[in-house]
Protein backbone atom coordinates (compact mmCIF):
# COMPACT_ATOMS: atom_id res chain seq x y z
CA UNK A 1 0.00 0.00 0.00
CA UNK A 2 1.21 3.33 -0.96
CA UNK A 3 2.40 5.63 1.97
CA UNK A 4 0.10 8.56 2.43
CA UNK A 5 0.67 11.56 3.99
CA UNK A 6 -2.68 13.55 6.51
CA UNK A 7 -3.10 17.21 6.74
CA UNK A 8 -5.67 18.07 9.72
CA UNK A 9 -6.52 21.60 9.07
CA UNK A 10 -9.23 21.55 12.02
CA UNK A 11 -9.21 18.81 14.87
CA UNK A 12 -7.96 18.16 18.54
CA UNK A 13 -4.68 18.79 16.90
CA UNK A 14 -3.27 20.45 13.90
CA UNK A 15 -0.56 19.41 11.31
CA UNK A 16 0.81 16.89 8.86
CA UNK A 17 0.83 13.41 10.23
CA UNK A 18 2.06 10.08 9.11
CA UNK A 19 -0.50 7.52 9.70
CA UNK A 20 -4.03 7.22 9.28
CA UNK A 21 -4.65 5.92 12.97
CA UNK A 22 -2.81 9.30 14.32
CA UNK A 23 -5.09 11.52 11.93
CA UNK A 24 -8.39 9.16 13.33
CA UNK A 25 -7.80 10.08 16.64
CA UNK A 26 -7.74 13.71 16.39
CA UNK A 27 -10.50 13.62 14.02
CA UNK A 28 -13.19 10.95 15.14
CA UNK A 29 -16.11 12.77 16.44
CA UNK A 30 -14.38 16.40 16.70
CA UNK A 31 -17.34 18.74 15.56
CA UNK A 32 -16.13 20.75 12.17
CA UNK A 33 -13.32 18.33 11.56
CA UNK A 34 -11.29 19.20 8.55
CA UNK A 35 -8.75 16.94 7.25
CA UNK A 36 -7.53 15.27 3.80
CA UNK A 37 -4.86 12.44 2.78
CA UNK A 38 -2.19 13.27 0.12
CA UNK A 39 0.49 10.77 -1.66
CA UNK A 40 3.64 12.53 -0.45
CA UNK A 41 4.58 14.43 1.93
CA UNK A 42 5.70 17.64 -0.72
CA UNK A 43 1.85 17.99 -1.50
CA UNK A 44 0.54 17.85 2.45
CA UNK A 45 3.22 20.35 2.82
CA UNK A 46 2.16 22.61 0.09
CA UNK A 47 -1.74 22.16 1.44
CA UNK A 48 -1.18 22.96 4.75
CA UNK A 49 1.19 25.51 4.26
CA UNK A 50 4.51 24.67 5.73
CA UNK A 51 6.70 21.40 6.85
CA UNK A 52 7.16 22.60 10.72
CA UNK A 53 4.23 21.28 11.84
CA UNK A 54 5.28 17.99 10.63
CA UNK A 55 8.32 17.86 12.28
CA UNK A 56 7.21 19.00 15.64
CA UNK A 57 4.38 16.07 15.33
CA UNK A 58 6.89 13.54 14.43
CA UNK A 59 9.00 14.32 17.45
CA UNK A 60 6.59 14.59 19.64
CA UNK A 61 3.73 12.77 18.42
CA UNK A 62 2.22 12.52 22.42
CA UNK A 63 2.25 16.18 23.82
CA UNK A 64 -0.98 17.10 24.89
CA UNK A 65 -3.30 18.60 22.92
CA UNK A 66 -4.28 22.75 23.47
CA UNK A 67 -7.56 22.40 22.44
CA UNK A 68 -10.91 22.05 24.19
CA UNK A 69 -11.29 18.58 27.14
CA UNK A 70 -12.91 15.96 24.90
CA UNK A 71 -16.76 15.69 25.41
CA UNK A 72 -18.40 12.04 26.01
CA UNK A 73 -19.11 11.21 22.89
CA UNK A 74 -15.53 12.26 21.33
CA UNK A 75 -13.86 9.75 23.51
CA UNK A 76 -16.07 6.86 23.08
CA UNK A 77 -15.54 7.49 19.12
CA UNK A 78 -11.37 7.32 20.00
CA UNK A 79 -10.09 4.05 18.11
CA UNK A 80 -8.34 2.87 21.95
CA UNK A 81 -9.08 -0.67 22.36
CA UNK A 82 -8.56 -0.09 26.33
CA UNK A 83 -8.91 3.13 27.67
CA UNK A 84 -8.21 4.32 31.73
CA UNK A 85 -9.67 7.11 33.51
CA UNK A 86 -7.84 8.18 36.55
CA UNK A 87 -9.04 10.40 39.04
CA UNK A 88 -8.13 11.76 42.48
CA UNK A 89 -9.21 13.21 45.86
CA UNK A 90 -8.66 15.38 48.96
CA UNK A 91 -10.71 15.87 51.68
CA UNK A 92 -9.85 18.86 52.77
CA UNK A 93 -6.79 19.98 50.66
CA UNK A 94 -4.41 19.73 51.49
CA UNK A 95 -5.81 16.69 53.90
CA UNK A 96 -7.00 13.15 53.48
CA UNK A 97 -6.33 11.80 49.77
CA UNK A 98 -6.87 8.88 47.50
CA UNK A 99 -6.95 7.65 43.93
CA UNK A 100 -9.69 6.30 41.81
CA UNK A 101 -9.26 4.34 38.33
CA UNK A 102 -12.05 3.01 36.14
CA UNK A 103 -10.19 0.67 33.01
CA UNK A 104 -12.81 0.59 29.33
CA UNK A 105 -12.03 -2.12 26.77
CA UNK A 106 -14.04 -1.63 22.91
CA UNK A 107 -16.04 1.64 25.39
CA UNK A 108 -17.29 -1.43 28.40
CA UNK A 109 -16.03 -1.09 31.85
CA UNK A 110 -14.45 -3.87 33.07
CA UNK A 111 -12.42 -2.77 36.09
CA UNK A 112 -12.46 -0.35 38.69
CA UNK A 113 -9.76 0.46 41.08
CA UNK A 114 -9.25 2.78 44.47
CA UNK A 115 -6.49 3.11 47.10
CA UNK A 116 -3.16 4.70 47.80
CA UNK A 117 -4.95 6.14 50.20
CA UNK A 118 -2.79 9.13 52.16
CA UNK A 119 -3.52 10.70 55.61
CA UNK A 120 -2.01 13.60 54.88
CA UNK A 121 -1.96 14.79 51.16
CA UNK A 122 -3.42 17.03 48.59
CA UNK A 123 -4.95 16.78 45.11
CA UNK A 124 -2.01 16.77 42.98
CA UNK A 125 -0.33 13.68 45.10
CA UNK A 126 -3.57 11.80 44.27
CA UNK A 127 -3.74 12.76 40.75
CA UNK A 128 -0.10 12.28 40.38
CA UNK A 129 -0.41 8.95 41.71
CA UNK A 130 -3.32 8.05 39.57
CA UNK A 131 -2.20 9.18 36.34
CA UNK A 132 1.32 6.93 37.03
CA UNK A 133 -0.52 3.87 38.08
CA UNK A 134 -2.47 4.47 34.47
CA UNK A 135 1.04 4.45 32.48
CA UNK A 136 2.22 1.41 34.45
CA UNK A 137 -1.18 -0.09 32.92
CA UNK A 138 -0.65 1.38 29.87
CA UNK A 139 2.49 -0.45 29.49
CA UNK A 140 1.08 -3.66 30.27
CA UNK A 141 -1.89 -3.73 27.98
CA UNK A 142 0.67 -2.62 24.91
CA UNK A 143 2.94 -4.87 25.43
CA UNK A 144 0.03 -7.67 24.75
CA UNK A 145 -0.07 -5.66 21.69
CA UNK A 146 -3.22 -3.32 22.58
CA UNK A 147 -3.96 0.20 22.15
CA UNK A 148 -4.31 2.02 24.77
CA UNK A 149 -5.46 6.17 25.83
CA UNK A 150 -5.28 7.86 29.63
CA UNK A 151 -8.02 10.17 30.10
CA UNK A 152 -7.22 12.53 33.29
CA UNK A 153 -9.43 15.27 34.83
CA UNK A 154 -5.78 17.14 36.31
CA UNK A 155 -3.82 19.50 33.61
CA UNK A 156 -1.06 20.17 36.47
CA UNK A 157 -0.70 15.82 36.33
CA UNK A 158 -0.57 15.91 32.36
CA UNK A 159 1.67 18.69 32.54
CA UNK A 160 4.44 17.37 34.66
CA UNK A 161 4.53 14.19 33.22
CA UNK A 162 4.28 15.13 29.58
CA UNK A 163 6.11 18.21 29.24
CA UNK A 164 7.94 19.77 32.23
CA UNK A 165 9.48 16.52 33.33
CA UNK A 166 12.15 16.71 30.56
CA UNK A 167 13.14 20.18 30.77
CA UNK A 168 13.30 19.44 34.83
CA UNK A 169 15.58 15.95 34.08
CA UNK A 170 17.61 18.11 32.01
CA UNK A 171 18.42 20.24 34.45
CA UNK A 172 19.19 18.19 37.19
CA UNK A 173 15.27 18.48 38.35
CA UNK A 174 15.46 21.71 39.82
CA UNK A 175 13.96 24.89 38.43
CA UNK A 176 14.37 28.37 38.83
CA UNK A 177 11.34 29.39 40.60
CA UNK A 178 12.00 27.51 43.84
CA UNK A 179 11.09 23.59 44.65
CA UNK A 180 9.75 20.90 42.24
CA UNK A 181 7.09 19.35 44.13
CA UNK A 182 6.18 16.05 44.02
CA UNK A 183 9.03 14.68 42.45
CA UNK A 184 9.39 11.46 44.23
CA UNK A 185 6.15 10.58 42.54
CA UNK A 186 7.23 12.37 38.97
CA UNK A 187 10.58 10.80 38.44
CA UNK A 188 9.26 7.49 37.85
CA UNK A 189 5.96 8.48 36.35
CA UNK A 190 7.95 10.59 33.87
CA UNK A 191 10.65 7.04 33.51
CA UNK A 192 7.71 4.99 32.47
CA UNK A 193 6.30 7.51 30.36
CA UNK A 194 9.18 7.87 28.34
CA UNK A 195 9.19 4.17 27.28
CA UNK A 196 5.57 4.44 25.88
CA UNK A 197 5.37 7.92 24.87
CA UNK A 198 5.38 6.72 21.27
CA UNK A 199 2.48 4.72 21.64
CA UNK A 200 -0.22 6.17 24.60
CA UNK A 201 -1.55 9.38 24.51
CA UNK A 202 -2.51 11.25 27.64
CA UNK A 203 -5.73 13.68 27.07
CA UNK A 204 -7.07 15.96 29.16
CA UNK A 205 -11.08 15.60 30.52
CA UNK A 206 -12.95 17.99 32.42
CA UNK A 207 -13.79 16.53 35.79
CA UNK A 208 -17.83 16.70 36.85
CA UNK A 209 -18.92 16.99 33.49
CA UNK A 210 -20.80 13.74 33.24
CA UNK A 211 -17.98 11.69 31.41
CA UNK A 212 -18.85 8.34 32.77
CA UNK A 213 -14.93 6.69 33.21
CA UNK A 214 -13.98 10.46 34.95
CA UNK A 215 -16.86 9.94 37.60
CA UNK A 216 -16.39 6.51 37.89
CA UNK A 217 -12.83 7.32 39.40
CA UNK A 218 -13.77 10.36 41.06
CA UNK A 219 -16.14 8.06 43.15
CA UNK A 220 -13.62 5.00 43.53
CA UNK A 221 -10.86 7.90 44.93
CA UNK A 222 -13.55 8.77 47.48
CA UNK A 223 -14.18 5.17 48.54
CA UNK A 224 -10.32 5.08 48.89
CA UNK A 225 -10.36 8.07 51.65
CA UNK A 226 -13.34 5.86 53.00
CA UNK A 227 -11.72 2.80 53.52
CA UNK A 228 -8.54 4.17 54.20
CA UNK A 229 -7.05 1.67 51.89
CA UNK A 230 -2.78 2.56 50.98
CA UNK A 231 -2.77 -0.33 48.43
CA UNK A 232 -4.95 -0.36 45.10
CA UNK A 233 -7.82 -2.89 45.26
CA UNK A 234 -10.20 -3.80 43.03
CA UNK A 235 -14.03 -3.04 43.42
CA UNK A 236 -15.81 -5.76 43.41
CA UNK A 237 -18.69 -4.83 41.12
CA UNK A 238 -18.79 -3.17 38.22
CA UNK A 239 -22.53 -4.06 36.56
CA UNK A 240 -24.12 -1.60 38.93
CA UNK A 241 -22.81 1.58 37.25
CA UNK A 242 -26.01 4.17 38.49
CA UNK A 243 -25.20 2.94 42.17
CA UNK A 244 -21.58 3.78 42.27
CA UNK A 245 -22.45 7.29 40.41
CA UNK A 246 -24.90 7.86 43.09
CA UNK A 247 -22.16 7.37 46.05
CA UNK A 248 -20.39 10.75 47.41
CA UNK A 249 -18.89 12.81 44.88
CA UNK A 250 -14.89 14.11 45.47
Amino acid sequence: MAKKYYVVWKGRQTGIFDTWSKCQALVDGFAGAKFKSFPSLAEAEAAFGGKADFKANTSKPNKTSKSSPLSQSQIDSLPYDIKIFTDGACDPNPGEAGTGIAIYQNNILTELWYGFYQPVGTNNTAELRGLNQALHLAQSWLEKGQSVGIFCDSKYSIDCITEWARGWQKKGWVKSGGEIKNLDIIKPAFEIYQEIASKVKVHHVNGHVGIEGNELADRMSIIAIETQNENLKQFEDTDDIASILALRAG
